[in-house]
């Protein structure tokens, strides 16, 4: 029974480790280096993240600056900045990029709210898809007489209330995301 919550809780600390990892990626008017995390550059027939080719650094509030360590992908990279949805232009002096992003104006603040509220009920219905394989799992447990009633309805209430922990912790993390979006 132990081995039941041990998996459903690593499966939902993964949860919202990804929702997380989701929401560092979206632009926030404010420079940030995560945003170029799922941007690969193809060097030497291989996709490569921009930061394992390079030093990313925030140079200003808005401006991201990019100094590869090998001056021949520096091409490389700003092609692929350039084809992503980052929606930023690169601008390249020969040995940096620089990345400037502009205010984000209020109609796409509220697009990137509602962007991250979908996230944020993604990942709620992730933990609920968790708990309920975690209360099969325990059903099935009962119905072979590894366990009684009273162990099972103890352990469903268990497994409720680790759920309700973590789509508050989804939530929280939607609204210091929401915050940080809405904040001129």
């Amino acid at each position: 029974m132990k081995d039941v919550f041990e998996k459903a809780e690593h499966k939902m600390n993964k949860t919202i480790d990804h929702l997380e990892e989701d929401y560092a990626a979206v632009r926030a008017g404010r420079a940030n280096p995560a945003v170029l995390d799922r941007i690969t550059v193809n060097y030497y027939d291989t996709p490569t993240p921009i930061n394992q080719l390079a030093a990313v650094a925030v140079s200003e509030a808005r401006v991201l600056t990019i100094q590869p360590w090998d001056a021949s992908v520096l091409r490389g990279i700003e092609k692929a900045i350039q084809t992503s949805d980052l929606g930023v232009n690169p601008q390249n002096d020969g040995r940096v990029i620089r990345l400037v992003f502009p205010p984000l104006n209020e109609e796409r603040r509220h697009e990137l709210v509602k962007e991250t509220s979908k996230m944020a009920e993604e990942a709620k219905i992730a933990l609920r898809s968790i708990r309920r394989d975690a209360i099969e799992k325990l059903k099935e447990m009962k119905k072979a007489g590894e366990i009684t009633e009273d162990d099972l309805k103890h352990a469903e209430k268990k497994t409720q209330e680790l759920t309700d922990k973590y789509v508050k912790n989804a939530q929280a993390c939607f609204e210091r995301k929401e915050k940080e979006i809405m904040e001129i």
